[in-house]
């Protein structure tokens, strides 16, 4: 996807709840970094940012065997602590009211009060409620700050969200003192679930670290249904060598690769740094924001409720700490020194998955695509509202840093239009390796040729794009001959 979008939605789920109060500044988003490892040490290079990764599956409630009658036992894992929202009041022996006003964040419409309008208990389950009065918006946040934190463990919840534009319900941790690896964003930022009401039947998850900013996100998308339907449950391990995220039992997400620096210039910090200390639960329900969006005249604020049912701390007996991090695995060119697969189109594909070649659609862009006779054909419908509505791309092309690449191909349209090009980092706030080339193609087969040094640290998934959206144009574009290749 491409950055400007990009950019703005991280910015967005990162200061849904940043660490402490400091702001993340553009310039900051935009100089992200990736992590690698080459010839067995820690090296950081830096990153691109991409669109997160979407699957789906039929997701349900499941029956768990029960400590007693209302808490499951989780084999291998002890309880520290829970809440089971039974009472008449909050525990605030565990909970701080984390009160702000409008705009304190992503410039969000909402004020957080600790008013029992916003935050309140009702038939066994918190609820966080959304208020819209007179133009004026109140909503509820809340978070275990000095009261309840932990380093390594299995957070379990089970919550049903509102739907509606501009609502965003989010759980995520955060460390309880952020300055032993540096202020916001280098401390670290789990995103366990985060839920916009545009979409209810989709879930975000995320993990940043590192100086600059790094992020892994990929986001889940139930097979049927909306999780403003009913209750799911939702879950993440944090473990020293690997984070999980679940939805009802189902493993949706892993990541096992970070770092992190006090300072640009400094060494990485040992690993699993900066997830390597005592963290503690943030929850929220947002209206407004770059990514939530602005709430419009169908968004229900009767039914603004972001509802938990409960929420369960575990932990192992230990963990071990001794643990290295997972070295990517970096695709090797063939033998005429194509980084790019199939990129002679020899073979047919699926180009909806998301192996080699795929075709991506965005905010209204609808397209076909399909590979025959050596060519890769985009048919376009609708150009949608942005370039990258309508995308073919290729991740895991390897991009190493201080090297000089080229990027070719023959092209050719229907009838003459603009096409754009670029090699970004999905998994780096999409950053650009090579810059966004816009040109024109007609209707005569040509070959195109762009240089560009890679400058950023070592990357395993640099991504490969042609966007064909909102060009002024539907003409069918055809591709052919496609290489990236070291030139120097």
């Amino acid at each position: 996807m491409r950055k400007n979008l990009i950019c703005a939605s991280l910015a967005a789920l990162l200061l849904l709840t940043g660490c402490s109060e400091n702001p993340l500044s553009a310039d900051t988003i935009q100089s992200t970094e990736s992590a690698s490892i080459e010839t067995g040490a820690i090296t950081t290079e830096p990153a691109t940012t991409q669109a997160p990764t979407t699957e789906s599956a039929e997701l349900g409630p499941k029956a768990l065997p029960t400590i007693n009658d209302d808490i499951p036992e989780i084999p291998g894992y002890t309880m520290i602590w829970n809440d089971e929202f039974d009472g008449d009041a909050l525990d605030e022996s565990l909970w701080n009211y984390d009160t702000h006003v409008a705009t304190w964040s992503d410039e969000e419409n909402q004020s957080y009060t600790d008013s029992a309008d916003n935050v309140f208990l009702r038939d066994g389950a918190l609820v966080l409620k959304a208020i819209k009065d007179d133009e004026r918006y109140t909503s509820g946040k809340l978070t275990t700050q000095g009261k309840q934190s932990f380093t390594y463990g299995k957070v379990v919840f089970r919550a049903k969200v509102p739907e509606g534009k501009g609502l965003a319900s989010y759980v995520g941790l955060l460390p309880q003192n952020e300055n032993v690896y540096g202020p916001f964003p280098k401390c670290g930022k789990l995103d366990v679930m985060s839920i916009f009401g545009k979409d209810a039947a989709t879930i975000n998850t995320d993990i940043y670290y590192g100086e600059p900013l790094t992020e892994q996100a990929k986001s889940f998308a139930l097979g049927k249904g909306s999780f403003s339907e009913e209750y799911h449950e939702f879950s993440i391990e944090w473990e020293p060598s690997e984070i999980r995220w679940y939805v009802d039992g189902a493993k949706i997400h892993s990541v096992n690769d970070w770092f992190t620096r006090v300072t640009a210039s400094s060494l990485d910090a040992a690993y699993p740094a900066p997830f390597d200390q005592p963290f503690y639960v943030t929850m929220n329900l947002a209206v407004g924001g770059s990514d939530a969006g602005s709430p419009n005249v169908e968004t229900d604020f009767d039914k603004a409720e972001f509802q938990i049912d409960y929420i369960r701390v575990y932990q192992k007996n230990e963990y071990d700490t001794n643990v290295e991090r997972t070295a990517k695995h970096f695709r090797q060119a063939d033998e005429s020194g194509n980084f790019v697969h199939n990129g002679d189109f020899s073979a047919a594909e699926d180009l909806n998955d998301a192996a080699d070649w795929s075709l991506l659609l965005f905010d209204g862009g609808e397209a076909t695509a399909v590979i025959d006779g050596n060519t890769l054909t985009v048919n376009t419908a609708n150009a949608g509202k942005a370039d990258y509505s309508v995308q073919i791309v290729q991740p895991e092309i390897p991009m190493m840093r201080s090297r000089k690449y080229r990027l070719s191909f023959d092209a050719w349209a229907d009838e003459e239009r603009q096409i754009t090009t670029c090699v970004s980092a999905p998994d780096a706030v999409f950053a650009r390796y090579m810059e966004d080339q816009t040109f024109t193609v007609t209707t005569e087969k040509t070959n195109y040729s762009f240089d560009f040094y890679m400058i950023n640290k070592d990357d395993a998934n640099g991504r490969l794009e042609f966007n064909l959206g909102n060009a002024g144009s539907t003409a069918a574009v055809h591709f052919q001959n496609v290489r990236v290749e070291l030139v120097d």
